[in-house]
């Protein structure tokens, strides 16, 4: 499974940015940090300890070490300086400090001291808790330093405020996040609840043209956006409702003259002519009636209702097997759908149909996951190559190649039957079935 770290939200992929963006400024703000205390504790502890040691050196080479006057006097002196031809000896665990003993030799290189050595150590927890004063929280350090074949050992202290550093960088870094990410959030939530407004009204089918236009809401951008998606829609909605004036006259002025054609064509003596032509008018009238359902599916006045599945495949298989067609009902969840019952009526019939005339005879059943409702068709009949599933949902694509009505339609059953499908915001889909037929199948979301 790949992870997937990129939000894939706008607010997401914002909150991300600018959350890793001061991650890593404060990651860089802490380096910087860390080296300035350290060069500070170094040039403190160091300069500290660099001028015990020379003024060590010039009383030594004066010779003026006085004996101490008092215990108290010799505690502090050996605390604080220690002169001997021999390496003093070291508390057991102290720490080498490298940076501080390079630190200090550099300094007494600049005073023009000949340094033949320079260590550095860290006293050990025991040593510092007992050197340690409560109002200083540092590190208690011994500098030895050889110059002239002696050793002189001084104390110092460097601060120790690692810690600190870290506790400190950490509030900094969460007041950030919380005075930056906040306000962001918001811009961000302030930009995207109508981005999402418009994506799901971008979705809505433009037949249906009884949809309200959006508020223009959030940044200007945004706000100009939904202002040119309103327009476009309007103009679309203005170019449908033109498309089924122009259809209705169109289908008025062809009926009025077929029906007028028909009367006349009763009035023919020869039998088997007047049939034909009766039969030729009845399959203008019938390719008429299709391509207009075509066009105009999606549109209408017909309000949409909450639709009991069980209810409607139950009189549709009746109302077929009263007519004596090989149709029959099995497995139907009790689901409801909310679409227009004409519509959706008329887009089963044509499976309905299909199944019988194709595949010897139709099944009915609904089923019910994930809160969509599956209305599925089978037939028994040889099933569909995967071009012709891919092609006979398109306007006038037939399976039975010929153009004769008798052995087939006009090829706008499934065409209708997709558009009514999307019409009422599902999907038209066929499947073939392993053991052989087809399923053709409407998925439509469950009304609660």
């Amino acid at each position: 499974m790949k992870l997937r770290l990129w939000p894939r939200s706008l607010i997401g992929q914002l909150v991300f940015a600018v959350a890793v963006m001061l991650f890593v400024a404060q990651a860089i703000n802490f380096v910087l940090l860390s080296r300035g205390m350290k060069q500070q504790a170094l040039a403190h502890g160091g300069g500290m300890a660099v001028a015990r040691v020379i003024d060590a050196i010039e009383r030594d080479r004066r010779g003026d070490f006085r004996r101490p006057q008092s215990d108290e006097e010799a505690r502090e002196r050996a605390q604080k300086l220690q002169i001997s031809d021999t390496m003093p000896p070291l508390p057991v665990g102290a720490t080498p400090l490298p940076d501080l003993a390079k630190y200090v030799r550099g300094l007494l290189d600049e005073t023009n001291i000949q340094v033949e050595s320079v260590d550095a150590w860290a006293l050990p927890l025991r040593e510092r808790q007992r050197l340690r004063r409560p109002e200083f929280p540092d590190r208690a350090v011994v500098v030895v330093a050889k110059v002239d074949g002696r050793y002189f050992a001084v104390r110092s202290r460097i601060a120790a405020g690692g810690n600190r550093l870290q506790g400190f960088l950490v509030w900094q870094t969460l007041s950030l996040y919380l005075l930056l990410l906040v306000p962001i959030m918001f811009i961000a939530w302030r930009a995207a609840r109508p981005l999402r407004d418009l994506t799901r009204a971008a979705r809505v089918n433009p037949a249906l043209r009884d949809a309200e236009p959006l508020d223009e809401e959030g940044p200007s951008d945004v706000r100009d956006l939904i202002a040119a998606f309103n327009a476009y829609r309007a103009r679309i909605s203005t170019m449908l409702s033109d498309k089924d004036r122009m259809l209705g006259a169109v289908g008025h002025d062809l009926r009025t003259p077929l029906a007028s054609l028909r009367v006349r064509v009763e009035q023919v003596d020869d039998d088997r002519l007047r049939d034909k032509m009766i039969a030729s008018i009845e399959e203008m009238t019938a390719m008429l009636s299709d391509i207009l359902a075509l066009a105009r599916s999606g549109a209408g006045t017909e309000a949409k209702e909450r639709i009991p599945l069980r209810e409607l495949v139950g009189e549709l298989v009746a109302d077929y097997q009263e007519r004596g067609k090989d149709v029959a009902m099995e497995d139907v969840a009790g689901v409801n759908v909310l679409a227009r019952p004409m519509l959706l009526k008329r887009a089963l019939r044509n499976l309905t149909d299909n199944a019988v005339a194709y595949g010897l005879r139709a099944r009915l059943s609904v089923t019910a996951e994930a809160g969509r409702a599956r209305i599925i068709v089978s037939d028994d009949g040889s099933g569909l190559t995967e071009e012709q599933i891919r092609t006979l949902v398109e306007p006038f694509a037939r399976g039975e190649q010929s153009r004769n009505r008798a052995t087939g339609g006009a090829g706008l059953g499934l065409s209708i039957a997709r558009d009514i499908a999307e019409g009422e915001g599902g999907a038209l889909t066929l499947h073939n079935r392993s053991g052989g037929g087809l399923d053709a199948i409407i998925e439509l979301p469950v009304q609660a």
